[in-house]
């Protein structure tokens, strides 16, 4: 099965197998299977944040649809299974509740299980947006499968959150389930919120339903960003086969028909060659590469 239509890059050759889960048990069975049997897998949430080689992927791609939650006014109380979609799934039931902390991050594709991974983040409301909001604000605890198999909770200082990344990135833990602790606010103020974020990711984001990409593909560097660089190298609209470097975001490369993994990683190859050039700022993915690129 051609992993390409689970991606928001629409990219991805096939997978030797494809299993979906749809609750954390069965989640964790299939975990524990492939590992019994050594067999390699991958754990595939909305397909945001990677790309999957032309040559796909040798072995289990386990795609986590596993979208069980529970919202609890009383006591400010959100307990998810890791593969709900934070958005709009999560954000508009917490609108109908008023309960606040998960709005901040309306219109960026990610599941709960991918949100932990990264500590997903935004600025903070309009209009001063002076700092920026990382979802381990909210976080409470989680549920968690270890490489060795135990089924732990553990609680916020465990995941050593900092700027996109947790301990998910080295651990081997997989998220099952995850409690955030959020608080009280008027859902007419929370759409407001939602509704500045969205306007500004439109004037600058591609939307993904007609130009697919996978969001930002270099890490952030401190007091320049990627984006500028690239920019200031005259960089936007260079294409690649069916890649190119969005004008509206330099950091972004959409996919414009057609285009491939190996597409993606020769224009990687040549912003950064550029880039150091130019300028001597070394260019860093932030993107995750999965499966075969041989």
């Amino acid at each position: 099965m051609s992993l390409a239509p689970f991606t928001t890059f629409k990219i991805g050759g096939p997978a030797d197998l494809y299993v979906g889960v749809s609750n954390a048990e069965e989640l964790i069975f299939a975990i524990k299977a492939a590992r019994r049997n050594h067999v390699p897998f991958f754990l595939l949430g909305m397909g945001a944040n990677i790309l999957v080689g032309d040559k796909g992927f040798r072995g289990i791609v386990i795609h986590n649809q596993s979208t069980g939650f529970q919202i609890d006014p009383e006591n400010g109380r959100l307990e998810c299974e890791s593969g709900v979609t934070v958005w709009p799934d999560l954000i508009e039931k917490l609108i109908e509740s008023e309960l606040s902390g998960l709005e901040h991050f309306a219109g960026i594709p990610s599941s709960v299980g991918g949100a932990v991974w990264q500590n997903l983040h935004f600025l903070s409301p309009a209009p001063k947006r002076e700092r920026t909001v990382f979802l381990d604000e909210v976080f409470h605890s989680a549920t968690i499968l270890t490489p060795d198999n135990q089924v732990l909770t553990v609680d916020r200082e465990y995941f050593q959150f900092g700027y996109d990344t947790s301990i998910l990135h080295f651990s081997g833990d997989i998220v099952t389930s995850v409690i955030f602790q959020l608080e009280y606010k008027p859902r007419e103020i929370m759409k407001e919120i939602v509704r500045s974020n969205l306007e500004w990711r439109k004037e600058r984001h591609p939307p993904l339903s007609t130009e697919p990409s996978v969001g930002s593909i270099f890490k952030k560097i401190e007091g320049i960003g990627a984006g500028r660089l690239i920019d200031g190298c005259g960089m936007k609209g260079t294409r690649e086969g069916g890649i190119e470097i969005s004008h509206r975001h330099a950091n972004i490369m959409i996919n414009v028909g057609e285009g491939t993994a190996r597409d993606v990683r020769t224009l990687i190859e040549r912003a950064v060659k550029t880039v150091k050039a130019e300028t001597g700022y070394e260019l860093e993915p932030e993107i995750a590469f999965v499966g075969d690129f041989s």
